[in-house]
């Protein structure tokens, strides 16, 4: 399904009956990196996820992205919905979107779950969100392919060749340039660290422990910047932990909401 919000189309799909739960991906993906959390969530949640600006079947204006742009989106579908209220999972940019988003409209979340993300790159990062960006204007999205997935699982995971590999590398390709483009702007500019004591909502940090973008010492910052946090650092997993330890996500993610009442 589609809806017009803050000036583009957003892709989107619902599942599940009971309180609404919104998930928000990472780059080079579209919502179907949840599918593996959507047996288990149906169960409790009605689902809410989408395809970020820039990605899956959402538009992909050319021009660099910012985080508040991004979270204005959710903004406006969560209005086109009706939802006034809703629990967050965001991983890696849907992480950066969520934290942005719950600072730029407080009250919507009931809780947050900030997964295999950070609040901040420091300035030797930024370098290489910048050739990110020439390869992209240059060759297109053919070579992030196996790029991605080296970064995103484990060594062993990626011998394994589970199903799920082909899948996430399919839509690292299938990415628009042109949303990678504006997606690699705003990303890299994340500076929230100091504000995150403003947020309210109970929150919950994941990270696979063997993740090398978003290290745990990045999941740490978080935690120790949100009095209350709750911290889960999960074994045997890189950035998309959600995939390659699937049931111990869902268990961290699950067991977390129904904690909070």
């Amino acid at each position: 399904m589609k809806t017009k919000s803050n000036g583009i189309d957003i892709n989107y799909e619902i599942e599940g009956n009971g309180p609404w739960l919104t998930l928000s991906h990472s780059l080079c993906c579209d919502l179907h990196m949840w599918d593996e959390q959507m047996p288990a969530l149906t169960k409790k949640f009605k689902v809410l996820r989408f395809d970020t600006r820039g990605h899956g079947g959402s538009s992909a204006p050319a021009a660099a992205y910012t985080l508040e742009q991004m979270a204005d989106d959710v903004r406006g579908l969560f209005d086109a919905l009706g939802i006034k209220q809703t629990h967050w999972c965001g991983l890696s940019m849907g992480g950066m979107i969520g934290q942005t988003f719950a600072l730029r409209h407080p009250g919507y979340f009931q809780t947050m779950t900030l997964a295999d993300t950070t609040s901040y790159y420091p300035p030797e990062t930024q370098g290489p969100w910048g050739d990110r960006i020439k390869l992209a204007q240059e060759k297109g999205m053919a070579p992030f392919g196996e790029m991605m997935l080296s970064r995103w699982f484990t060594a062993a995971y990626l011998k394994s060749g589970a199903p799920a590999l082909q899948r996430i590398g399919d839509s690292v390709r299938a990415t628009q340039a042109a949303g990678f483009i504006g997606c690699c702007h705003a990303i890299p500019k994340i500076n929230l660290t100091a504000r995150l004591k403003e947020i309210k909502c109970p929150t919950l940090i994941i990270v696979g422990e063997q993740d090398p973008g978003t290290p745990v010492a990045m999941a740490r910052d978080i935690h120790n910047a949100m009095p209350g946090s709750e911290l889960v650092i999960i074994p045997q997993a890189a950035h998309l932990s959600n995939i390659e330890q699937t049931q111990a996500f869902n268990d961290a993610l699950t067991g977390f909401i129904s904690k909070q009442g």
